[in-house]
């Protein structure tokens, strides 16, 4: 599981330096010191400590807990085949408990280091804790392909992260080549201030892990975003401000999907524990002729507005493009005539005036789409990976 040459640059973590020699030493003085535990806990550890502990528990065959210590999720039990015990992230309500065999992302590795180009050369950033599976994801990917992991942006060639944390690690992390996003669509201010790097954007949950995967980038203004969208519906490319592109979602090899009444299901080999053939995901999508997909947003964020659906993460996407936007949720608010209305909760730069953004926004959504409600935050509550957090969010403001 681990792919470094003994004296490759394994770990550089909170001041560290560990080589694959010295990782596979600590490895083994981990199991030693732990050998009458049948389950490992590495929620509460730091980054090189807990790879070493997830590490151990898949030398010996154990599982090994990596959860927010803060929203443990409850367990009734852990089945026979687990490898790692982790859970959703906590961005729609309480975190839920989910089990998976080591295989189940051990096998995706190689498709995935062929969509993102991570190799042994790199170094990769990890923006999150590890409770966070796309972080996790990310560090074991790494150490399997023998890259180094690192929590030090100025020495990183390759990051994870959510978009909104992108635009913080770019300015720290000069050497920076590759940006993996994850977790929500990236916005056009952080394709901006990525505009000199390779973008991939992967789409999948915790549940079912990798989905699909695009390259993206570029400088992207409203119209080249809404493209971007028709590409993503089925269109084969669209080429934007010179040789960046915007490419569609297309599935990973192994995983078939279907929708059903406008919801994404997905057959995939790296489902979790328990999971059914069928994994609803529950995000509103279309699938192109040509197999490309498109995600709209989540099913249970879609508001209907006398009769009308407006599906929050289409307005959000159109809002994230106005000037002086730097974050924006959308929510629906009951309203006795139109049974929901339409609910912007925004982060403004500091020279940026509510008002303006509001006469933007009514020239670029339809009337239905458009706000009724915008509410200023100094910061969107978010989750530890960096997504907003809509059930937070909701219990603040609706």
């Amino acid at each position: 599981m681990l792919g470094g040459a003994p004296n490759d640059a394994a770990l550089h973590a909170a001041g560290r330096r560990w080589t694959y020699r010295d990782l596979e030493h600590a490895i083994g003085e981990w199991n030693s010191r732990h050998r009458d535990l049948d389950c490992y806990d590495a929620s509460e550890l730091g980054l090189a400590e807990a790879l070493v502990a997830v590490c151990a528990a898949a030398r010996r065959g154990i599982p090994v807990r990596v959860e927010n210590p803060e929203a443990r999720p409850e367990r009734a039990g852990i089945p026979a085949e687990a490898f790692l015990l982790v859970a959703t992230s906590g961005s729609t309500g309480r975190p839920r408990a989910l089990a998976r065999t080591a295989a189940s992302w051990y096998d995706s590795f190689p498709a995935f280091s062929a969509r993102t180009g991570i190799t042994a050369a790199d170094r990769v950033l990890i923006t999150g804790p590890l409770h966070a599976t796309m972080h996790l994801f990310g560090a074991l990917h790494a150490l399997w392909a023998g890259a180094c992991v690192t929590d030090e942006p100025e020495r990183a060639t390759a990051v994870h992260a959510v978009p909104a944390v992108l635009r913080e690690v770019v300015r720290a992390a000069p050497r920076l080549r590759t940006a993996v996003l994850a977790g929500i669509a990236p916005d056009p201010g952080a394709l901006a201030v990525a505009a000199h790097l390779t973008v991939i954007e992967y789409y999948g949950s915790a549940e079912v892990s990798l989905v699909a995967a695009r390259r993206v980038g570029g400088e992207l203004d409203a119209a080249e975003v809404q493209g971007a969208g028709e590409a993503a519906a089925g269109k084969s490319r669209v080429a934007v401000r010179g040789d960046v592109s915007v490419e569609p979602l297309r599935l990973f090899a192994g995983v078939q999907a279907q929708t059903r009444n406008g919801l994404l299901f997905v057959r995939t080999p790296y489902a979790v524990l328990g999971a059914p053939e069928w994994s609803g995901v529950g995000d509103l999508a279309e699938l192109g002729a040509d197999g490309s997909l498109r995600v709209r947003g989540r099913g249970d964020c879609a508001i209907n507005v006398g009769g009308t659906l407006v599906v929050a993460e289409d307005v959000e996407r159109t809002l994230a493009a106005v000037p002086g936007v730097r974050a924006v949720a959308v929510l629906g608010a009951p309203h006795t005539v139109f049974g929901a209305v339409v609910t912007a909760a925004v982060e403004l730069d500091p020279d940026a005036e509510l008002t303006a953004v509001r006469a933007r926004a009514r020239t670029m959504l339809s009337r239905e789409a458009i706000p009724r409600r915008w509410i200023p935050m100094r910061r969107l509550p978010r989750t530890a990976a960096g997504k907003v957090a809509r059930g937070a969010l909701r219990d603040l403001l609706v």
